[in-house]
This record gives C-alpha cells, sequence and structure tokens, in this order.
C-alpha cells in the first residue's frame, strides 16, 4: 500500500497496513487489518505513531529510512490490536515494547488513562493525559484531537493537515462497536451527530481497519454512504445497536 499525498508537503503523512506493510506474515495483524500511521513535520524529522502496535522495529525502521524520528505516540483507545496487549490470548507488541528502548509519551484521552494502563501495563508515568480540543505540535505540525466516546470512554479522533484519523469511532462503512467493555451507544450517537458532523466534508477519513475497499475516502461521500451517519432522531438510530 502506498503513502496517502500530504496536502501540505511539510506534513510527513504515511498510513500503514498491518499484515502488509508491517507485520508483515503475522497472522493476527494479517485478519485483524489493523492501520498504523505515522505523521510528522519534514522540516524537523519529528513524528508521532498513532495507534502503534505488532510491528515496533518495522515502524521505527521505517522511520528513519524516511530520515525521521519517533518523538511520541498517539492512541486512538485501549484495545490490544491499537496499543498492544493480550488479544484472546494472543500477545500484541505495542507501547510496553516500545518503551523497553525508546522512551517517548503516550498521548491518551484523560478517560481512556486506566483502561491504557490496565492493558498494557504501561505506568500512568509515561501516559500524557488529553481532554478534547487539546493540540499537538509535532514540529510545526498541528495535530487536533477530539474526543470521541462510544467505542470505548476515551476514545479520541485526530484531525491534521485536511485527514481525520478515527480509529474505531467511524469507518467508511460503520462504526465501531458498542457493546464492549466500556462501550456506549447513546455516546457513540453524539460523537457521530456532534463531534465528528463539525468536520468539513473535504476531509479525509483515514479509520483505524481496513473494513471497505478503499483505505479512505473524504467525509462527504462517507456522510453519502455510511448508515450510522444518516441523520436520524436519537431514540430510532439507538434502536440499531440494541
Amino acid at each position: 500500500m502506498t503513502p496517502q499525498a500530504a496536502t501540505d508537503e511539510r506534513v510527513y503523512f504515511r498510513q500503514l497496513l498491518a499484515g502488509m506493510d508491517i507485520a508483515d506474515g503475522d497472522p493476527v495483524a494479517t485478519q485483524m487489518v489493523n492501520f498504523v500511521y505515522v505523521i510528522g513535520d519534514r522540516a524537523t524529522g519529528e513524528a508521532v505513531a498513532v495507534d502503534l502496535a505488532y510491528d515496533i522495529p518495522g515502524v521505527l525502521d521505517l522511520l528513519a529510512a524516511d530520515g525521521m524520528r519517533l518523538t511520541g505516540v498517539l492512541a486512538t483507545h485501549y484495545h490490544p490490536d491499537h496499543v498492544g496487549g493480550s488479544l484472546g490470548g494472543h500477545p500484541i507488541a505495542g507501547i510496553a515494547e516500545l518503551l523497553e528502548s525508546t522512551d517517548v509519551p503516550i498521548h491518551v484521552q484523560n478517560d481512556e488513562t486506566e483502561w491504557v494502563t490496565k492493558s498494557t501495563g504501561v505506568s500512568t508515568e509515561h501516559l500524557v493525559g488529553h481532554e478534547s480540543g487539546d493540540v499537538l505540535r509535532v514540529g510545526d505540525v498541528e495535530v487536533t484531537l477530539i474526543h470521541t466516546p462510544g467505542h470505548t470512554p476515551g476514545s479520541q479522533c485526530f484531525l491534521v493537515g485536511g485527514k481525520l484519523i478515527a480509529g474505531d469511532t467511524l469507518f467508511l462503512n460503520g462504526c465501531g462497536r458498542t457493546d464492549l467493555p466500556g462501550s456506549d451507544p447513546a455516546a457513540m450517537y453524539e460523537s457521530l451527530t456532534t463531534k465528528l458532523a463539525a468536520v468539513p466534508g473535504d476531509t479525509v477519513l483515514y479509520p483505524g481497519h481496513l473494513y471497505s475497499e478503499k483505505p479512505a475516502a473524504p467525509m462527504s461521500e462517507v456522510r453519502d454512504r455510511n448508515m450510522v451517519l444518516r441523520p436520524l432522531p436519537r431514540d430510532e438510530w439507538l434502536r440499531g445497536f440494541s
């Protein structure tokens, strides 16, 4: 999968498919089809990874080959396929393994801190908690954090350079599950109809998994095709998740 082109030449951005671009041959990665993202400032060489899991050395080597260095990690939510841990008895490398060799901050939403520590074993001293609307600077590139609870209490999306990295909050088709520990269908409804409704239509959605034919699409196209974004009354929308 080729890197997605950046609208701003200073913005370094790559979308990596686990099981193909990284962790090639890993059966869990191949089945889960997670995306890992790297965002940075080409001028300063600083970069952060979003949902760093499966293949830590592979991502670090990729960054080094591109003349970039990892200065932090952003987590959309606590699930092991996004930050590492045990998934149904299958170990997945993630932020705990990264911190064994590379001391960088792990940026999480405040409501997700406890969940991340339980899932990964990483202590809170390595985590930086955020509120919705916080802006993280990677060099001179700004990443806006949007709290979008529903899939998990502290799920968050990242807006940078005309791109929305949505984790498991929103896919090109459908949205994240709301029947897991910490999930909340009502919170998901509010996140989709208020928080993400404000995202411009020409913003490109980059999801947490390859659950569709295309790896990304403009929000205007997603709104036309994705049933979870149809403007339904709250009670009617929630009946689809009961």
